[in-house]
């Protein structure tokens, strides 16, 4: 960015509590209190934000806090809105940022961005985008977080300074305001100043962000009349008298910007600043704006007029040579222009011309004849790309022009579109595209131009893109594979707008006219992969059937055949067919391999396949697929939806495993992406329901409640499938709180949705098992029935975690011996699973069971085992009951041992070996691996030996050291 001209050098008047904001923030910047030169500690940063309207000396207080930031060692960044920049995206995030970066060579910027050279580049106009789909807003405002503080932190302190603020671009403002809460932890000062009145509504966090001046920006005040006589004399003379000054202030209001302009005026005309001449101010000051400037500028002849008119029309950063092609003049009649309108004060600069003030630049602007106005924007967008500056640069000149049906301006739209995207600016392409539709493009291009600006509105205004997608295919289209591409995208935004019949359907009919046989086996495959997400399917069963014979004839020899058997898989897992034919599947499906970020694909058959692994009780191999998913979303810059079902799901995975502490966190960083994507999302929907689910878990049940009013967490459900099932964590929300008729009535709802479907896994949609309990309340006889059968599907899925927490509730519904007889059975199946808390709760229900039947010493085993795996698993109400249920037996929970060699020797062969594995690093999959045990084996063994060592997992090297 070219430096701004040193044109405000004169005394600040009346700015000494602002001066003094700013002479505090950078002490503490630079590692100095504010009262004397003495090291404060860590340096800390904020934000200071200054309102008021123009004139009153915004630009000017800027300039000087620059300037006091140099003094202080400061790095500045320095960037200005500008009126006729507002369309052009990441215009000011360029100008701060840009010039620290440019300059490099490619491998010095890749060095310099690492992972997030190929996401912010494209915006930040530092590389070409690259093909693909683009990061999504998420994740590119994570980029530029990152980039600024990156800088902030190698060249601190630093100040951030931006002018004009309410004319910054939307992606850069949306940016800035979502980063300047993080001002504080950093070396870094952000500044910033604008017109409230002009703010715009993306940057209304702007007005209560909390800043330095007690959470409020610092309104700037109209100079008073003693102010500006000060300033009048500072530049006319101290005989000045009062009746001038007085008169100046009356005619300016006290704007400092006025005043300067209106005694540079008096001093060009000669006039003396007293009482007798002072009745020709008013006239005086109506030449410094709006139209008296406009008159003013007229006497300076048409071609100085037509210089100035392209330079309002093409902004800030004015080349002469750029300007003079805009405005059709020579060289040297562009010079003298240029010369003129300086010393009018109209522009400022050499190199680089800009207007003196911004309201100057608006007064020019809107004095150009509309017709005029046109016609220049549409000069100017020749110029720009004869000047080599790209489609982009043309695009927003472009959308000042009127249609007239030139196919050049639809192809300079649409690739300013590809671009922009690309770049990470979706609404700035839509704005392209939807102007070159208008133009219009030619009919054979009509339906590309539909499908591109329905991509740009993909993930702010699903709505519209639907009514662009479909009118695409109403065009005529010539090229089959742009109709094809149509069809997949319709079908998408229509499935992700909760509308997946529709989305089936649109497929079907294309599938019946479809004449290529790989290209109808892929939207066979998209047809099937919505319909799995449908609450309301009418023929799963069917589906079912025709989804296996496809999948055992194909191989996966390219990506849709593994997409149909990776579906197979997830298909086996809803119906509860064996695991080991589910977990078949979904090998062959991996077999080929599965990316989770394909730009023309849903990421959802790669998670499906995932989870399979996760129900059929392997989760380690879920874990690890995750791990190289979200490796895929971090490289695209997809840190939105896609993030947020990563880390949701992955903190499902962490609930089955019975380790609930980090899947709260887990799914906590889920629920605060989803909730940046917007509420209502099937995003947000899984989210909640896990929170309320391991919520539930750990014994939080009135924190599970708040938390599903909050979200709004019932009825009316999604019509999408939802994993959890929505309807029966809300069932078992009612269950825990007592509410057991009207939890047993939301649970029968979801089996008679689920049943008829064939999804009847209970190791997928436990409804049966809560309805069991919920029905125990009130038919007992009912209760044991429906346990039974959930038992017996569970027992055809064949897992041990699916079996045993199957046998545990149907211990719970029994009566009398077969309680026993059913939880001894449901641990011995769930200690081979790795469903640690659900073993918890089978160990406490067992010895709770034996307590009550007078087998106190079997009882305190299975007791104290429960607790110690609850606590593990971070079941705090299943511990508290562990502990009454002891506490009810005369015993008391185990107090560890002091640590040391005479503890350490006194575990047993294999709980010494999973400690030692423990001691050097290796995870719980790896020792259970190791030892030819269940996961949840390992657990119980690490357990004892923090029982007995008296120490957790991050002393046990320390702990075993002297063995």
């Amino acid at each position: 960015m070219v430096r701004h001209a040193a044109r405000n050098s004169r005394t600040l008047f009346e700015r000494d509590s602002e001066l003094a904001a700013v002479d505090e923030a950078l002490g503490e910047l630079a590692g100095l209190r504010p009262d004397r030169a003495e090291p404060a500690g860590r340096p800390g940063g904020g934000l200071l934000a200054f309102a008021g309207r123009a004139g009153l000396g915004k630009t000017t207080l800027l300039a000087e806090i620059r300037r006091r930031a140099v003094a202080k060692g400061c790095t500045v960044l320095s960037a200005r809105g500008g009126d006729q920049e507002q369309r052009v995206a990441f215009h000011v995030a360029r100008q701060l940022l840009q010039p620290q970066l440019a300059g490099s060579s490619e491998s010095e910027l890749r060095a310099s961005l690492g992972s997030w050279y190929d996401i912010v580049g494209p915006a930040l106009g530092l590389c070409a985008p690259t093909d693909g789909a683009p990061p999504d807003q998420q994740g590119l405002r994570d980029g530029l977080d990152w980039v600024l503080t990156h800088l902030a932190v190698r060249r601190a302190p630093m100040a951030v300074v931006l002018d004009d603020a309410h004319w910054a671009d939307p992606e850069s403002l949306r940016w800035l305001a979502g980063f300047a809460p993080r001002a504080e932890q950093l070396p870094l000062l952000l500044v910033v100043a604008y017109r409230p009145d002009e703010l715009p509504d993306h940057a209304e966090s702007f007005r209560g962000l909390p800043g330095r001046a007690g959470g409020r920006p610092i309104g700037l005040e109209p100079l008073s009349a003693a102010a500006v006589a000060r300033l009048v004399r500072e530049t006319l003379g101290a005989h000045a008298d009062d009746a001038f000054c007085r008169e100046c202030w009356a005619v300016t209001g006290g704007s400092p910007f006025e005043t300067v302009e209106l005694v540079a005026k008096v001093r060009d005309r000669g006039l003396s600043p007293t009482g007798a001449g002072a009745h020709l101010l008013r006239d005086l000051a109506a030449a410094v704006k709006g139209s008296g400037l406009v008159d003013r500028l007229d006497r300076l002849g048409s071609s100085t007029v037509r210089f100035a008119w392209a330079c309002a029309v093409l902004g800030t950063e004015i080349r002469p040579r750029l300007a003079a092609a805009v405005a059709g003049l020579g060289h040297e009649e562009a010079a003298d222009a240029a010369d003129a309108l300086r010393g009018a004060r109209i522009l400022t600069g050499v190199e680089t011309l800009e207007f003196v003030h911004p309201l100057i630049a608006t007064a020019v602007y809107r004095a150009i004849p509309p017709g005029v106005r046109v016609a220049l924007h549409g000069q100017a967008a020749w110029c720009v790309i004869d000047d080599g500056q790209g489609p982009s640069a043309a695009a927003r000149h472009l959308l000042e022009t009127h249609p007239e049906g030139d196919p050049w301006v639809v192809r300079q739209l649409r690739a300013a579109a590809v671009e922009t995207l690309r770049a990470g600016a979706p609404d700035a392409a839509r704005s392209y595209l939807a102007r070159a539709l208008s133009e219009p493009p030619p009919p054979a291009e009509r339906a590309a131009v539909l499908y591109e600006l329905g991509s740009a509105s993909l993930l702010t205004e699903p709505a519209t893109t639907v009514n662009h997608l479909r009118a695409a295919l109403e065009q005529p289209i010539a090229d089959a594979r742009l109709r094809q591409n149509i069809v997949y995208r319709l079908s998408q935004v229509l499935a992700h707008s909760d509308r997946l019949a529709e989305a089936s359907e649109t497929l079907a009919r294309e599938i019946r006219t479809t004449g290529d046989a790989r290209v109808r086996l892929r939207m066979v495959a998209e047809q099937f992969m919505w319909d799995a997400f449908r609450a309301d399917e009418p023929d799963h069963p069917s589906r079912s059937r025709r989804l296996a014979r496809l999948a055992d004839r194909l191989h996966g020899r390219d990506l849709t055949e593994r997409y149909i058997i990776g579906l197979r898989a997830w298909d086996a897992i809803l119906r509860g067919e064996r695991a080991q034919t589910a977990v078949h599947h979904a090998e062959r499906a991996l077999a080929g391999g599965l990316c989770w970020a394909e730009p023309d694909r849903g990421f959802e058959v790669p998670v499906l396949v995932a989870l399979t692994f996760m129900y059929a009780d392997r989760p380690g191999r879920t874990e690890e697929l995750f791990e190289t998913g979200i490796a895929d979303y971090e490289r695209r810059g997809w840190r939105g939806g896609h993030m947020s079902f990563a880390y949701t799901l992955l903190a499902y995975v962490r609930y089955r495993r019975g380790r609930l502490a980090e899947a709260e966190d887990f799914v906590r960083d889920g629920l605060r992406l989803a909730e940046r994507v917007g509420p209502g999302t099937p995003a947000h929907w899984y989210a909640v329901g896990i929170l309320v689910e391991v919520l539930l878990a750990r014994g939080r049940v009135d924190e599970a409640a708040r938390t599903a009013d909050d979200y709004g967490f019932a009825k009316p459900f999604p019509s999408a499938v939802v994993f959890p099932d929505v309807q029966t964590v809300y069932g078992e929300l009612l269950l825990a709180r007592g509410r057991s008729e009207d939890a047993a009535a939301e649970l029968a709802a979801a089996g008679r949705r689920l049943d008829p479907r064939g999804i009847r896994n209970p190791a997928w949609c436990p409804w049966q098992l809560h309805l069991a309990r919920a029905e125990s309340h009130h038919d007992p006889e009912r209760a044991v029935a429906t346990a039974l059968e959930a038992l017996a599907r569970a027992r055809q899925f064949g897992t041990p975690s699916a079996v045993g927490q199957a046998l545990r509730t149907a211990a719970e519904v029994s009566p009398g011996a077969m309680r026993v007889k059913y939880l001894e059975e449901s641990v011995a199946h769930l200690e081979r699973s790795p469903a640690a808390y659900e073993l918890a709760r089978a160990l406490v229900a067992l010895g709770t069971e034996l307590r009550r039947t007078g087998r106190p010493a079997d009882a305190a085993e299975h007791l104290y085992r429960g607790l110690d795996t609850a606590l593990q698993c971070g079941a705090d109400g299943l511990a508290e009951a562990a502990r009454a249920e002891l506490a009810a037996a005369g015993l008391r929970p185990r107090r560890p041992h002091a640590t040391g060699t005479d503890t350490v020797h006194t575990l047993t062969a294999r709980e010494r070996a999973a400690a030692d594995l423990a001691a050097r690093g290796r995870t719980e999959p790896e020792i259970a691996r190791e030892l030819g045990v269940a996961e949840a084996e390992v657990v119980r063994l690490l357990s004892a030996v923090y029982r007995k060592i008296g120490t957790e997992s991050t002393g046990l090297a320390a702990a075993l050291a002297p063995t």
